[in-house]
């Protein structure tokens, strides 16, 4: 597979002002995402990346973050010629953010702008004893299923189960031994946010992020858990595209005009 076949267009635009790119949750995919086109201004592209391990991407599921941020890189790379903005959630959040350290230590252009969504800042990003990833077959079941996003129906089926196991159990690994380096702060304006009744997703927890950006935009909360953007989007979707305008023009230098994008 390509680069350029990597990045999934569900709405392929042919000039756009500006591409999203959009990173899927652990043990997810893009598809949840696609959706997601129909929401975003016309003249927007929605670009989505998938994690190594599913779907049509062959090869092993990454096991850390720099693994999947080098992966993601090379994806990005050839879309990088006009305006674009990064959006990750969970373990997509921490790919976006090491993505972007990637990126400026490559020399590459920045996106103007950067969401990361239900992961804590990386001083307090938790340090488990116990890891989910090593868990038992059921207890992992069970812990799954905890967790949200996962249908029952998907954890019950053995066919399916036996396709998804080895997925989970790489992308808990990854975001459960996730080692932030020290950075300097990025001069990318920065959004985060997460659900009311995400415990591991706290406000104040998420506002920290503010020492990781020389641009922060500030922390919002919707209502909801961990994956308080499912079922519906929508409400996200608008936060983002608020910010996005309000925070960002070509380069990632501050818009004078809100609106620009």
């Amino acid at each position: 597979m390509s680069t350029t076949d990597a990045v999934i267009r569900p709405r392929p635009v042919p000039d756009p002002r500006l591409r999203l790119f959009v990173l899927h949750h652990a043990g997810g995919s893009h598809v949840p995402y696609r959706a997601w086109a129909g929401h975003l201004p016309p003249e927007w592209e929605l670009c989505l990346l998938e994690a190594p391990g599913r779907g049509t991407r062959r090869g092993a599921p990454a096991r850390t973050a720099d693994e999947l941020a080098g992966v993601f890189l090379e994806d990005v790379r050839p879309w990088t010629d006009r305006p674009y903005a990064v959006f990750g959630h969970s373990m997509g959040a921490i790919a976006a953010y090491e993505l972007t350290l990637a990126l400026r230590d490559h020399g590459l252009p920045l996106p103007c702008w950067l969401g990361l969504s239900a992961v804590r800042a990386p001083e307090h990003h938790p340090r488990r004893d116990g890891r989910r990833f090593d868990l038992p077959d059921a207890e992992l079941r069970t812990a799954v299923l905890e967790m949200g996003g996962t249908p029952r129906e998907v954890l019950e089926e053995p066919g399916l189960w036996a396709y998804l196991e080895p997925i989970l159990r790489a992308d808990l690994q990854l975001a459960e031994t996730w080692q932030p380096r020290a950075a300097v702060p990025l001069p990318v304006p920065l959004s985060v946010f997460s659900g009311d009744a995400d415990k591991g997703a706290l406000p104040h927890l998420m506002e920290t992020w503010a020492a990781h950006s020389s641009r922060f935009v500030g922390a919002h909360v919707l209502e909801g858990g961990h994956f308080y953007l499912q079922p519906d989007p929508s409400a996200l979707i608008h936060r983002i595209v608020t910010d996005i305008r309000g925070n960002s023009v070509p380069g990632g230098e501050p818009s004078p005009v809100e609106g620009t994008l």
